[in-house]
């Protein structure tokens, strides 16, 4: 069995006004919000630089332009620019200095690949949270030294798509995500369709699985081939009762005709129509008599037995009709990105087609015009190759967008001095200081010509010296180290044997069971402790024994340490709670002092609550004391200290997978390479990990409290794609109660 793991956070308030916030279903964000500037009215007797107990990062990934934000408001306080949406910094005012260190040529996966051995830094730092893919400019992102973009929306034709300081010449195409899974030339219809592994990846819905019990086959059974049709599918959904449900479909053929625009009425109550995103108001669908079984039946009767689906997100559009269907092309799938995200089919429209779809000034999304629509992305794929989409340079054209986005939103936070485009050296500079900046990378310093006190040195040891007696003189420091990047070979052997690790982690072997047990009884046994991926019963004998491995022995340790990482120190996992749990536990909130923030997680698809839950407290003991009331008679709940940081659940999820080599197909690693794997066996890195963490232990330990600490380890690139980066940040408390002392 694989428990899934996920959260987000709420709190309550206290007056008339902030009661309503909490009583959602989520600990919303305006909840959150909200208590920030409670705590921050309060203003209790110890007034010390602190940070926020949640992180409010999407998808736990906090931006660059994020980041920026913060280290702003870290130098200049609400007087002069709006406090950062992610998190919040009560008392700004009374921070000593602030300081960044940046781990270039790490990311994530060296996080928790060595893991064990950044013992400090998974201690001492309670806030962890995922960085998007590397920039080719990242120092100059975090700190808000913009290059000067065109301006306007985005062209109609495709050779003007890409903003003049990105020429087709500097496109590695080798390195386009497209290019890796395709190759360079034209694919097939059949190259196209999602396999069923990949059906069972993305969750579409599959015959046989238990989630798909009561849903209708569309007995499309023929055999595919290059002339298959294609239709276009899309649904738009309302929210009811029990989920999302279906409040219409359309279907559009080849040659554009819409075949079929139905509007359906949901079984359950409707709680909201989603009309911003749907266009569908209670006016339009109170005549409607149209329900679920009638659409699956037309649809049925409209589809060939060899048609091809084409959607955008067609998991969810299939999931809402209750159907299942073998043959699919998902366009946020076919047009693949980097760490697992997916275009929006607003931005292919316009970049791939030249075509404007879902407008402001329309009322929802036009179900017909975007089943056409991911019709045209599907047939241009197959028309031009993906070739010809890499040249189009879609990463570099969405993030040209993105800054385009964030440079014409409005700030309208009332007797705020605007600074959102101004760089942080340039906050520092209006109030007469300097920044600090050590490094030696040549390339790199030369960003920091203004107002700047930069350092090149030989070596990371250098760095590191210098870094100790320079640091105190400046309100701002960057400190960079760079480290060589592994080889490719070598990252992808950390890749599987972090897939491997975790499914072991998450494994649960039990028996012997009988060969008359019940087994609908026995998969909700196991239900009741959390949400269960998959189980799997072996009849072949009557002993049931864990596998004793390396790994094996390695993961009971890092579940050990999992406990007593500060992120997750005072957290609490309950499964088994209803709706009205979070209600209880404030009714009763006298039993569970020191509780800081209730985390009740959503399903991303039917937008209803889970059956599990996080309780944040203050101390390791208020947590140990509120575990043995809910698991008590009256609770009846069952749990135990949390072991999974949200980040971390979400950048397991967005692990690459294996590459699949051709068969017969081996691939012989370069000798170079093989003897990094070879160092891999040996363990020559973790040393090498310990060594590093222990300096900057050192190196933290230095600075004086009070002082903003961030360490960034910004991701790296490989032929294999992009690895995410990690951030950690905390502020270094004059008890520093929580770190363990770990220098000699």
């Amino acid at each position: 069995m694989e428990p899934e793991k996920d959260g987000t956070g709420g709190h309550p308030r206290k007056d008339r006004k902030r009661k309503r916030a909490p009583n959602k279903q989520i600990g919303a964000s305006e909840a959150m919000r909200a208590r920030w500037d409670l705590e921050e009215e309060r203003q209790p007797e110890a007034k010390k630089p602190r940070l926020s107990t949640v992180l409010l990062a999407e998808n736990c990934e906090v931006t660059h332009g994020q980041l920026c934000e913060l280290l702003k408001y870290a130098v200049l306080g609400k007087s002069c620019v709006s406090k950062p949406r992610w998190c919040q910094l009560f008392h700004q005012n009374r921070l000593k200095n602030v300081v960044v260190f940046v781990l270039q040529g790490m990311s994530q996966l060296h996080f928790y690949r060595f893991y064990l051995e950044l013992r400090f830094l998974r201690k001492a730092f309670r806030h962890k949270f995922r960085l998007p893919p590397p920039s080719s400019n990242f120092l100059a992102d975090i700190i808000g030294l913009k290059k000067k973009e065109p301006t306007g929306d985005l062209p109609k034709t495709l050779e003007e798509s890409l903003p003049s300081a990105i020429s087709k010449a500097s496109i590695n195409l080798q390195n386009d995500p497209i290019v890796r899974k395709y190759g360079l030339k034209k694919v097939s219809l059949i190259r196209c369709l999602l396999t069923k592994e990949e059906m069972k990846t993305f969750s579409f819905p599959l015959q046989g699985f238990p989630d798909c019990e009561n849903f209708v086959p569309t007995k499309c059974d023929g055999s595919v081939t290059e002339n298959s049709p294609l239709f276009g599918l899309d649904c738009e959904m309302c929210l009811t009762s029990k989920g999302r449900e279906l409040t219409r479909v359309s279907l559009v053929a080849e040659g554009g005709a819409c075949l079929m625009d139905e509007l359906v009425k949901p079984d359950n109550k409707i709680l909201d129509y989603l009309t911003r995103f749907s266009g569908i108001t209670k006016k339009i669908l109170n005549p409607v008599t149209t329900k679920l079984k009638d659409v699956q039946r037309q649809l049925k009767a409209l589809l060939p037995p060899d048609a091809v689906l084409v959607g955008h997100s067609l998991d969810l559009d299939l999931r809402a009709l209750k159907m299942i269907h073998p043959y699919v092309i998902d366009t946020s799938l076919l047009y693949i990105r980097e760490q697992g995200r997916r275009f929006k089919l607003k931005f292919l429209a316009k970049a791939i087609l030249g075509k404007d779809i879902q407008c402001p000034n329309k009322l929802g999304h036009d179900a017909t015009e975007d089943a056409r629509t991911t019709l045209e992305l599907a047939q241009y794929f197959l028309k031009y190759g993906p070739k010809k989409i890499a040249e189009l340079n879609l990463h570099a054209l969405v993030h040209h967008q993105e800054l385009q986005a964030a440079s014409q939103e409005p700030r309208n936070t009332p007797g705020v001095i605007q600074h959102s485009n101004t760089s942080v050296i340039e906050c520092l500079d209006s109030l007469g200081q300097k920044l600090l900046f050590l490094s030696q990378d040549t390339d790199a310093s030369d960003l920091f010509s203004k107002n700047c006190k930069t350092i090149k040195c030989l070596s990371n040891k250098q760095v590191l010296e210098q870094a100790r007696v320079e640091i105190p003189q400046f309100p701002f420091s960057i400190v960079e180290f760079s480290f060589e990047p592994f080889a490719p070979m070598l990252t992808e052997e950390m890749n599987k044997r972090m897939r491997l690790k975790w499914t072991q982690m998450s494994t649960v072997y039990a028996g012997p069971f009988s060969k008359n047990c019940n087994l609908r009884a026995l998969k909700r046994l196991f239900k009741s402790f959390g949400p269960v991926r998959s189980i799997t019963l072996i009849l072949e004998t009557h002993q049931v024994q864990r596998p004793v491995t390396e790994l094996t022995l390695d993961g009971d340790t890092l579940v050990n340490e999992l406990e007593l990482d500060s992120e997750n120190r005072g957290t609490i996992y309950l499964s088994g709670v209803n709706e009205n749990f979070k209600d209880c536990l404030l009714q009763q909130s006298s039993l569970f002092l020191g509780l800081e923030a209730v985390i009740l997680p959503k399903d991303l698809k039917s937008g209803m609550p889970k059956k599990y839950c996080f309780l944040k407290f203050k101390t390791f003991g208020s947590a140990q004391r509120a575990l043995t009331i809910l698991k008590g008679k009256e609770w009846k709940l069952k749990g135990r200290h949390a072991l999974t940081p949200r980040h971390l659940h979400t950048w397991l999820r967005g692990l690459p997978p294996e590459s699949r080599s051709p068969p017969g197909l081996h691939v012989i690693p370069s000798p170079s390479e093989q003897q990094s794997l070879q160092t891999l066996k040996v363990d020559h890195p973790k040393v090498a990990a310990w060594r590093w963490g222990r300096k900057i232990e050192k190196l933290y330990r230095s600075l004086c409290p009070g002082t903003l600490c961030l360490i960034l380890l910004p991701g790296t690139q490989s032929i294999h794609g992009a690895l995410s980066g990690l951030g950690l940040v905390g502020i270094k408390d004059e008890e520093e109660s929580t770190i363990p002392n770990m220098c000699l």
